[in-house]
């Protein structure tokens, strides 16, 4: 199986990574099933690389029914440490304008149906999510955006909807009175995951408009969402491009040891056939007791 260490999911716009040196196509199998679908591997400023089209490539899986699980484990077995997620959002915040993008430091769910968890089936493990988002990687992010000219502006919080309809506009603005800056359908999951993996882990939000809130909302045509797509979708490459290259060699955070207190079954009570299907993930936790 092929290695890299910096994995990029490309969310409504960015379905391929432009610039990718000796791209190989690769299909991934795991335990929960299939990814969104198949990756693109190769090289990137110097560094080993993987690329997932997050709804697939055509935009052909809604948010809901995201293989989430699938596509961080995936990840994972391809020796992925650093997670760069791009995502489409609506700004919750006259200052985050459209074509700019947030990099948010924090998340609200309000989803309902979303299975966010490797454990389960005989295993329990609760990790710190204080914190979701890796330090690390946010630097390096907004590194690469001043180096590639693009406003990014750090922390804030993004809600997280089920959808696939929008927010009423009494929803939109219960989330601005809570202080909320974004609003998207699919980084929570993903973080909660990358966590569990072990993963670092961060979002680059582009903004495409605002939310219905705004009093001219009902006025923006589909051309102009459209637009903003291309040139939020333009922007990201370069973004990602600066920040692989910005990126750390050394992986010093605390995110590749977020199970080590995690779990709190008895080694010995955990089903065999868990393991096997977790090995990756928990296999280094199961030395002592399992």
């Amino acid at each position: 199986m092929h290695q890299a260490e910096i994995g990029i999911i490309g969310g409504s716009g960015l379905y391929a990574m432009p610039g990718l040196k000796n791209p190989q196509q690769l299909e991934v199998t795991t335990p929960f099933g299939d990814p969104s679908d198949v990756f693109m591997a190769g090289e990137l400023e110097g560094r080993q690389v993987v690329f997932l089209a997050r709804h697939g490539r055509g935009h052909r899986i809604l948010p809901t029914d995201l293989n989430f699980r699938a596509n961080i484990f995936a990840m994972k077995k391809l020796g992925v440490e650093r997670i760069i997620s791009v995502s489409a959002v609506g700004s919750l915040k006259l200052e985050h304008k459209p074509t700019e993008f947030v990099v948010p430091d924090q998340f609200i769910d309000r989803t309902t149906q979303r299975r966010s968890t490797f454990f389960g089936d005989g295993i329990v493990g609760h990790v710190a999510f204080g914190d979701p988002v890796c330090a690390t990687v946010a630097k390096a992010i907004q590194h690469g955006a001043q180096t590639a000219g693009v406003v990014a502006k750090s922390g804030g919080v993004y809600v997280c909807m089920e959808g696939p309809q929008f927010s009423t506009r009494a929803e939109s603005n219960l989330y601005r009175s809570w202080g909320a800056d974004i609003i998207g359908m699919t980084n929570l999951q993903e973080a909660k995951l990358a966590r569990e993996a072990e993963l670092c882990y961060v979002t680059v939000a582009m903004v495409t408009d605002y939310d219905c809130w705004h009093p001219h909302h009902d006025s923006v045509t589909v051309d102009q969402i459209i637009a903003v797509l291309v040139k939020n979708a333009e922007n990201a490459a370069k973004v990602v491009r600066q920040t692989v290259a910005a990126m750390p060699k050394d992986r010093s955070c605390k995110c590749g040891s977020a199970l080590a207190h995690a779990i709190l079954t008895d080694r010995k009570k955990i089903h065999a056939a868990t393991k096997k299907k977790l090995d990756l993930i928990i296999g280094k936790y199961m030395k002592k007791g399992g």
